[in-house]
């Protein structure tokens, strides 16, 4: 079992940054993060291999969030910047589970965490 605690939600004026991070009670294959709007299915945004540390990210935020692991604390971050209205969302933090759906770009998502709202608004 692998519990995942996020931080570092909060209100942003469009172009601004923010960071969040998660903080895993164990080890994990992968990790990654997952956002949902008001009224929108949840979306990837994007993952981490822990071992290769290859990243896949989804079209609309690449070159803006960039995902990163500390492997030694298991805290899995993702900082964002030039921040948009569009990436209003409640953000959550996830972790592969064998087996567990969904499986998004090679890593299924079966632990989860409560969520941070992130909000960009002027």
């Amino acid at each position: 079992q692998v519990q995942l605690v996020e931080s570092g939600g909060g209100s942003v004026q469009p172009g601004g940054s923010l960071t969040l991070s998660c903080a895993a009670s164990g080890y994990s294959y992968c990790m990654g993060w997952f956002r949902q709007a008001p009224g929108k299915a949840r979306e990837g945004v994007a993952r981490i291999f822990r071992g290769s540390g290859n990243t896949y990210y989804v079209d609309s935020v690449k070159g803006r969030f960039t995902i990163s692991l500390d492997r030694a604390n298991n805290v899995l971050g993702l900082q964002m910047d030039s921040l948009k209205p569009e990436d209003t969302a409640m953000y959550y933090c996830a972790a592969h589970r064998s087996g567990y759906p969904p499986t998004w770009y090679g890593c299924d998502f079966g632990y989860w965490g409560q969520g941070t709202q992130v909000t960009v608004t002027s």
